[in-house]
């Protein structure tokens, strides 16, 4: 090894090894969060921006599917997190018979359809775009579900199947 007569780079150390440089991820106070909710029969979706993930924004967003689904019993397909399922959330159910609350598997979030929205829905409404604040957020969450919405269709979870491909010639062998 030759040594060296200049500085080495900034990323590296006198010694030959890389600068490890502590990670900063913080989001600041404004964190906000987004609640959402699919009606797989007609694929309408319902969604809320909250600036927490707790028990109180999950009740009053159960309050929301319970205001757009006036007929019939609601299925509700969630996460394991704590706020589903704290003793306040329970309670709140208790009031709400409507509805009812089915655990997906830990791991498994295939299984959930709302994720197949999701993924529509952040390309729609967050993908390449910063935002300054809440507010912007709410209404751009606010915009794509509406136009997500006026071309909903029924959510089938599975690959459809492949179309069948008609031949143009066939050839029969003869010996």
């Amino acid at each position: 090894m030759i040594p060296r007569a200049f500085p080495p780079a900034p990323g590296w150390s006198p010694d030959g090894h890389r600068v490890k440089h502590e990670l900063d991820y913080s989001c600041g106070p404004e964190k906000t969060r987004v609640y959402g909710g699919l009606r797989v029969r007609d694929g309408t979706e319902v969604t809320m921006t909250a600036s927490a993930r707790n028990s109180a924004f999950h009740q009053r967003f159960l309050a929301l599917l319970e205001d757009a689904n006036p007929a019939g019993d609601i299925v509700v397909v969630t996460a394991n997190l704590s706020s589903h399922n704290s003793v306040s959330t329970r309670e709140w159910l208790v009031d709400h018979p409507r509805i009812q609350h089915v655990f997906i598997p830990v791991g498994a979030c295939r299984l959930n359809l709302q994720e197949g929205w999701w993924r529509i829905f952040r390309k729609a409404a967050l993908a390449g775009r910063s935002f300054s604040n809440p507010t912007d957020i709410a209404q751009a969450t606010t915009l794509a579900t509406s136009q997500l919405n006026t071309r909903a269709g029924p959510w089938i979870w599975g690959r459809p199947a492949p179309p069948t491909r008609t031949l143009r010639r066939r050839f029969v062998y003869t010996l």
